[in-house]
């Protein structure tokens, strides 16, 4: 499995291993956690500063602490007991779901792809004339809070895959921590990376030192350009997480077929780059998942406003 989030799903495999072994000393469960999670920054933080582009600076943190919230909530209170009550009861259903999530990712990646591409557009985009900013703030939020759902998913799905042979309550105790955790770590990150050029502005107008002011300077500039790249970043990880995701689940439902011919392309680029073999190893199966994940995507869009436009006429 490649890294960045997807590869990461095992690092939470290990942090759920972890919390379990030291559930009685829950300070260092969740110290545990954190470092092992850290990871999951780089793609959800890709992901996350698209929806909080086009919004004026005393708006980027409260909207962040609304999208937080909203994965507390998806974690928590959706996820959490969902994922007990499956496992418990119904453990063969986990598969098809994470699946279905899959489905979705591809499709939201595939619906930014192509009103890129100067396809139809649906719904308001960053490049409309926002009318009503309440509307579009709460449109925006949504948005990221659903993505953040089907993410939060699969970690959970592979935190409690590592765990199931424990009782029920630790099961829960061991989720919950994981799921705090990483929620923090992330949208720590994201407001660290929004608030970046106002660091930048600050340290122009009020740091006294040459250094200071030039550094500030280097902020500003870099900073649009950051975010642009996060935004294209941000669909090829729903790519290749979600194509990732359809690979390990038809494997797991026995159709092993599509996983090992990617696995193959990767182990070929491995052993014939050397040095450089995990890497771009890792980057092989990478693309080729979001490549799965774009004809997915692409299919489900088509599919979906196909039938929009039937059910209209």
């Amino acid at each position: 499995m490649p890294t960045g989030l997807v590869a990461l799903l095992d690092d939470v495999a290990v942090i759920a291993k972890a919390a379990a072994a030291t559930l009685d000393d829950v300070g260092a469960a969740a110290a545990k956690a954190g470092s092992k999670a850290a990871g999951v920054v780089i793609d959800d933080a890709a992901v996350t500063p698209t929806y909080v582009t086009a919004f004026t600076p005393d708006r980027e943190l409260p909207i962040i602490w609304k999208i937080a919230k909203g994965s507390l909530f998806n974690k928590l209170v959706l996820l959490l007991p969902g994922a007990l009550l499956l496992s418990q009861f119904l453990p063969a259903a986990m598969t098809p779901l994470l699946m279905l999530g899959g489905l979705f990712l591809c499709y939201e990646g595939a619906e930014k792809i192509i009103e890129k591409l100067g396809g139809e557009e649906h719904g308001q985009t960053l490049d409309d004339p926002i009318t009503d900013v309440p509307a579009f703030e709460k449109e925006r939020v949504s948005g990221a809070v659903r993505t953040d759902l089907i993410l939060s998913a699969e970690i959970m799905a592979i935190a409690l895959a590592e765990i199931a042979d424990r009782p029920l309550l630790e099961r829960g105790i061991v989720l919950a921590l994981v799921g705090v955790a990483i929620t923090f770590l992330v949208y720590g990150a994201v407001a660290l990376i929004v608030k970046m050029d106002d660091i930048g502005l600050h340290m122009v107008e009020h740091r006294r030192t040459a250094t200071a002011k030039a550094i500030g300077r280097g902020l500003l500039r870099a900073m649009p350009r950051v975010l642009a790249m996060l935004s294209v970043v941000g669909a090829a990880a729903m790519m290749w997480v979600g194509g990732g995701i359809v690979f390990h689940g038809l494997h797991e439902m026995g159709i092993h077929a599509p996983a090992d011919a990617a696995h193959a392309v990767q182990h070929a680029v491995e052993r014939a780059s050397g040095p450089a073999g995990g890497v771009l190893g890792w980057l092989t199966y990478a693309v080729a998942s979001a490549l799965v994940g774009v004809v997915l995507g692409w299919l489900v869009a088509v599919i979906f406003h196909g039938g929009q436009k039937l059910l209209k006429r």
